[in-house]
């Protein structure tokens, strides 16, 4: 089994249960500072997926400007690269919801995010169809190409209602993807925002929440040094 990247738990998931597994330009782990715990968290809420599992769903609460979204992109673009030398096929998707307010748009963002035509032979046009047409096209595209697909929804709190989450969080329960797994990382600087979901959503998408503090006078000083 491969070493290559330890940020991720590799222990064999038959015999650990899931739980026990806790322990755009990127910049490298170095450079993001004042973060360590953070990352540690969301990688461990991630770390299922290297088996080709369900990864926990996560809402990140936190000021504007305290690393949220910078986090959960570097996570998710190292799983890609952890999962992929253990033979699994993860697939990310970031919806900025504060541009993407509707149902129908974030669908198409996410399936034009995740298709490869060539791979594929599905179409994902900017408008012109259906927000169902979106669906079962993206449905397709994820079992067609993935294991586990990790979807960022920045601003979540700016989605016009809860129907992609709740297509999301319960699209293998509903039947509509046999194999691939699907994670949600949700982020939004509303601690009170899971409040206003539909319950059923809360009760699948809530699975871990972590609250990202404002950074420190000696914290500010060490990422304008590393800039």
């Amino acid at each position: 089994m491969s070493q290559g990247d330890d940020l991720f738990t590799r222990e064999d998931p038959i015999f650990t249960d899931k739980e026990l597994l806790e322990i755009s330009h990127l910049p490298d782990e170095g450079r993001i500072v004042g973060r360590d715990d953070e990352i540690k968290q969301l990688a461990n809420a991630a770390n299922p997926a290297i088996f080709g599992q369900s990864p926990s769903n996560v809402l990140i609460y936190g000021k504007t400007g305290t690393g949220k979204s910078l986090c959960a992109k570097y996570v998710t673009s190292r799983l890609v690269d952890t999962a992929e030398e253990e033979g699994v096929t993860v697939g990310t998707a970031y919806v900025d919801c504060a541009q993407d307010t509707t149902e129908t748009q974030a669908a198409q963002t996410i399936a034009a995010a995740l298709n490869d035509d060539e791979l594929t032979g599905i179409n994902i046009p900017d408008k012109g169809i259906s927000t169902a047409t979106y669906y079962k096209r993206l449905w397709s595209i994820l079992d067609d190409t993935f294991d586990v697909v990790l979807i960022i929804l920045d601003e979540i709190d700016k989605l016009e209602d809860d129907s992609i989450l709740m297509q999301l969080s319960r699209a293998g329960e509903a039947g509509k993807i046999d194999s691939c797994k699907i994670g949600v990382v949700g982020i939004s600087n509303k601690i009170k925002y899971k409040e206003r979901m539909d319950e059923r959503v809360k009760s699948s998408l809530c699975e871990r929440e972590f609250v990202f503090p404002p950074y420190d006078a000696e914290q500010l000083g060490e990422i304008m040094q590393a800039q």
